[in-house]
């Protein structure tokens, strides 16, 4: 296969949910969630997607491993879509796709040791016998930073960050390709953030794993993304490498966004930019521009149309019609 074939492409897509149901259920009801995005990932590439809650990053990433199924567009894994796949191969597939989820507790089997939680998958896909999988998940504890006798304890024994390692354990020992990593650090302290950080960056280098990596905080994703993309209500906004992203932001949403990141050194003053008003109800987005409600540029065009998500520079892309 081409080496210039992204291991992710995801093109043009379209995922709505329904708010009514029954005969009450009208066309104006449907929440548009993830309306018309494009992107790619490049094979050992972290792409970074931030946004307000509710903007949509969680449901794109659930969409690309196929926990939800979409209503429109492609979403392709090494050239192949995911969501034409018979269950006999999405089942193949599963090991090399996992996910690293936001609240790692809730996910983890209150009534089962940790040891047995990280090698279940392993012996569940007949990948390994249970003798082998003992071995292997005392492999990747050792790289998460737990020790192999905390093996034999059960999740509430550990605090946030050691049951963010272990779901993180969890994902690697499969071996994947791809890990959409939703909002990992934001429930732990500020220096607990850093070391997993920090283990999710040594863990790309040593197994050229791929990322989705969700947050909402831009320092956060500045340290591990190469790439970045910016949602809002559901649409892209802007996408760029790290450097332009920081460096020049284009859209309004974006230098918003960027305004609250707080800087390291005191002496050195940014404008902060406050939005106003409250983000639009996504069943009844805005017409035109969907971020001209909050704009302080917008102008009567941004009311009208919808703008071109378009190349603006090298590697830098935005939806505004002020580029």
């Amino acid at each position: 296969m081409s080496l210039t074939v992204p291991l992710i492409e995801v093109k043009n897509l379209k995922k709505f949910f329904g708010s009514g149901s029954g005969l009450f259920k009208r066309e104006k009801d449907v929440v548009k969630a993830v309306d018309d995005v494009s992107f790619s990932i490049r094979r050992g590439e972290a792409f970074g997607l931030v946004g307000e809650s509710g903007s949509g990053k969680s449901t794109i990433g659930r969409s690309i491993l196929r926990l939800h199924e979409i209503n429109g567009g492609e979403i392709l894994f090494q050239g192949k879509s995911i969501h034409s796949m018979s269950k006999k191969e999405l089942r193949a597939l599963r090991p090399k796709l996992q996910f690293v989820f936001q609240d790692p507790f809730s996910s983890l089997n209150p009534r089962m040791r940790v040891g047995e939680a990280i090698g279940e998958a392993l012996i569940d896909h007949g990948l390994a016998s249970a003798s082998e999988a003992r071995k292997k998940v005392r492999q990747v504890l050792d790289i998460c930073g737990i020790s192999e006798e905390q093996s034999d304890r059960f999740p509430h024994e550990f605090s946030g960050g050691q049951r963010q390692r272990i779901g993180i354990a969890r994902a690697i020992i499969l071996e994947p390709d791809f890990i959409v990593a939703d909002e990992p650090v934001s429930a732990l302290d500020v220096s607990i953030q850093a070391q997993i950080i920090n283990l999710f960056q040594d863990l790309q280098t040593q197994k050229n794993i791929t990322y989705l990596f969700i947050s909402h905080d831009l320092s956060v994703v500045q340290h591990l993304c190469s790439k970045i993309g910016v949602l809002y209500l559901g649409s892209l906004m802007e996408v760029a490498d790290r450097s332009k992203l920081y460096g020049n932001p284009l859209h309004p949403y974006t230098k918003a966004l960027m305004s609250a990141v707080p800087i390291p050194d005191p002496t050195l003053k940014r404008e902060r930019i406050i939005l106003k008003g409250d983000i639009p109800n996504p069943a009844n987005p805005p017409s035109g521009c969907k971020f001209h409600t909050r704009c302080p540029y917008a102008m009567e065009i941004c009311r009208q149309a919808a703008p071109v998500f378009k190349k603006a520079e090298e590697d830098h892309f935005v939806a505004c019609h002020l580029v």
